[in-house]
């Protein structure tokens, strides 16, 4: 399968000004607040370890084989999450895969990569190769430490510290380059930005997402998991079988629900006047309110 450069769109005209300007402005904010942020390391099960800190959740595989670690969030906390390791056991990071291309995922590429190998499917290396735009930035291109060496197209899968573990590529869900990562002898999983536990999540409509594929796709996850699965997720708490049911459930009424009111000649401004059902408040958060959601639904069947 070809890399295929998708075009950005224009900033939605529903979407909230304060998103547009919170992201317009994030690297500066983050580096404010880096200096206060800590890594909280979980045990998952078996080899595997969450850390989580300022970005998205970072998977970690430590045992005899060394480390394997999935995303590396922002390049300022590089070094603390290097500390995080060593505090877990340390021994070398042979590995790391990138769920998807976001900053907040890839930040540390160019640190880690100097090192280590990194691995990603292919439209990731295309991304991080040349230059994006995104909610009206433009986003360098990362320097070659920070570039995937390795990539895949559908499938792929390392055998390391005693276990299997499947990367597999699942198409137009967040973006055109989500892998989610199999740790089978663990039975944990890592489901980058398909997953944001308890919330609404956020779609990248510009760059190969698509909710109804995202549907499908949780719906295609959920039935090759075993009941006591741990899950973790792009963003949110480590999550369970449950819980990933629960926000599959979400995507397919409130997609549904616009999707039908789309079809009976409502507007984007009718529907998110009418909003979603309670159920669903609690979903909401600053980065992707209701009002955004259900813009993002609008878009998505737009297309």
């Amino acid at each position: 399968m070809k890399a295929k450069m998708i075009q950005p769109r224009s900033l939605p005209l529903a979407l909230p000004i304060f998103l547009y300007i919170m992201l317009a402005s994030a690297q500066l904010t983050a580096a404010q607040d880096f200096d206060a942020v800590e890594i909280k390391a979980t045990h998952v099960r078996g080899n595997i370890y969450m850390l989580e800190g300022s970005g998205g959740n970072i998977g970690v595989s430590i045992g005899a084989d060394g480390i394997l670690m999935v995303d590396d969030q922002f390049a300022p906390l590089a070094e603390k999450i290097k500390k995080a390791l060593t505090d877990l056991g340390g021994g070398k990071l042979h590995f790391l895969l990138n769920t998807h291309w976001h900053g907040d995922h890839t930040g540390g590429n160019e640190i880690f990569g100097k090192s280590t190998t990194i691995i990603a499917h292919e439209n990731v290396r295309a991304r991080l190769t040349t230059e994006q735009t995104s909610f009206g930035r433009t986003i360098p291109a990362k320097s070659k430490d920070g570039w995937p060496v390795i990539t895949l197209d559908k499938s792929l899968s390392i055998h390391f510290n005693g276990e299997n573990i499947e990367v597999i590529h699942y198409p137009h869900g967040h973006t055109d380059g989500d892998i989610v990562i199999f740790f089978s002898g663990s039975n944990v999983v890592h489901m980058g930005d398909d997953f944001f536990s308890g919330r609404f999540p956020y779609v990248d409509l510009d760059h190969g997402g698509d909710v109804k594929t995202l549907v499908e796709t949780i719906g295609l996850i959920i039935g090759r998991l075993p009941d006591d699965v741990k899950i973790i997720p792009g963003h949110g708490p480590l999550s369970n079988l449950d819980d990933l049911k629960k926000y599959h459930r979400m995507l397919k009424e409130t997609s549904n629900l616009v999707h039908q009111k789309m079809q009976a000649g409502k507007t984007l401004e009718q529907i998110t006047k009418q909003g979603l059902p309670a159920e669903w408040d609690g979903w909401s958060w600053s980065f992707i309110p209701t009002e955004s959601w259900i813009e993002t639904i609008y878009q998505s069947y737009s297309k």
